[in-house]
């Protein structure tokens, strides 16, 4: 599932100038860090990363060897527990025999489109209430595809259900939520390509709460400490950092053991193992324009260390809306932010390493608005399957490195 490249280059050409000249550069550093046998890791959020295809594409840019590691949150770590992307049918939950105090806004009840041999294995692990289902099927509703495993009946009390399951293995092994998952899951998601790769994918404090039970489970699986030193070595390891749709990035690349932006200073004053960002490259993909004014306020006039550096609100001194991630990324010499729509910026990314450093990949997403990007989804919610059923007695199934 691949774009053509003259449509990929149509998409390059949508951006601003200065959009396109730094992913150049963007590419450039990226290729070069691969060619001196570096390390990226990729820092997502959620929602766009899950619908434009990015997840996706970062599984397969982690099988091929670009991406060494990746944070996440603890909604997409559900989302892939359950396919990434599926089909739904969105009924009025009213019609239903649901307590209408657990009904969203708007009424809405949702039920997974599925097929009857995946069905009957979900049956075997949940409580299955069959009025409920026929009704189902027999009033009228809107289907549509969606971030998987999420609020739709079955599907979504059942990844909930399997949470516990893999949080009881997570705590045999004494190992992160996510590591366990992966060997249950799809190929072709982040945490099952980081465990064939046996590469690191987090997810991190701030991400935690979401995804339901599966947040919960993962926050359950190793202590709070022991995940943010994690996370500390991950980004420690990193030569480039990408950030794609996500927020709170300063309490994640920053983090209580990070010394260049001062955080970590306790830390290795008591002397706890720590790292800094001082060298390392720090691109993020973001549409709000106020983050590149305040990257350009810093670039020419060292305004947001001015601010720091007098103990003054940096939102007035600059008269912009500033988020705090702002004051860490626009500090660091090696930032550079791609202002633009991360479902057009990750496949051209993609195609132009493809081209340079000789890949053969086997996907590349393409914005979720275009013809493409609805065939991409489609293909998704279709060939990319839930985890297969956690089994209680698994714990020799698979050696992790």
């Amino acid at each position: 599932m691949k774009p053509d490249h003259s449509r990929i280059e149509e998409w390059y050409h949508t951006l601003s100038q200065e959009c396109q000249n730094r992913l150049d550069l963007t590419v450039d550093i990226l290729c070069k860090t691969k060619e001196k046998g570096g390390k990226i890791a990729v820092v997502t959020g959620s929602g766009p990363n899950l619908h434009e295809g990015v997840t996706t594409l970062i599984a397969e840019l982690m099988r091929t060897g670009i991406v060494d590691g990746v944070t996440t949150s603890s909604a997409v770590a559900a989302h892939e527990l359950g396919g990434v992307l599926d089909r739904v049918k969105r009924v009025n939950g009213l019609e239903l025999d649901v307590d209408p105090a657990l009904l969203p806004r708007g009424n809405v009840f949702e039920f997974t489109v599925m097929d009857k041999a995946p069905l009957a294995s979900v049956m075997q692990d949940i409580p299955f209430n069959q009025e409920l289902w026929k009704t189902g099927e027999k009033i009228t509703g809107n289907v549509i595809i969606k971030a998987a495993g999420n609020m739709a009946y079955p599907m979504g009390l059942w990844i909930e259900r399997m949470a516990e399951r893999i949080l009881a293995e997570s705590r045999e092994k004494a190992e992160p939520f996510e590591k366990i998952a992966g060997a249950y899951a799809d190929p072709r998601t982040m945490i099952g390509q980081g465990c064939l790769q046996s590469l690191p994918v987090l997810v991190t404090i701030p991400q935690l709460v979401g995804g339901g039970n599966v947040g919960l489970a993962i926050g359950d699986s190793i202590p709070i400490s022991r995940r943010a030193r994690c996370v500390a070595d991950l980004l420690e390891s990193a030569d480039v950092i990408i950030e794609s749709g996500v927020a709170l990035t300063q309490e994640i690349h920053d983090g209580p053991f990070e010394t260049y932006t001062g955080h970590g200073i306790w830390a290795g004053w008591s002397g706890a193992p720590t790292f800094s960002l001082k060298e390392k490259k720090l691109i993020r993909i973001d549409l709000d324009p106020a983050l590149d004014r305040a990257w350009r306020f810093e670039r020419e006039s060292k305004t947001v260390q001015e601010a720091i550096d007098k103990g003054l609100p940096k939102t007035k001194l600059m008269e912009i809306p500033f988020r705090m991630e702002m004051s860490g990324f626009a500090r660091l010499e090696g930032s550079l932010p791609l202002i633009g729509d991360l479902g057009v910026i990750w496949p051209i990314l993609a195609a132009r390493l493809e081209q340079r450093l000789q890949l053969d990949l086997q996907f590349i997403s393409a914005p979720q608005q275009t013809p493409e990007g609805q065939a991409m989804r489609e293909w998704i919610a279709h060939e990319i399957k839930p985890i297969t059923r956690v089994m209680e007695k698994s714990s020799e199934r698979y050696n992790y490195a």
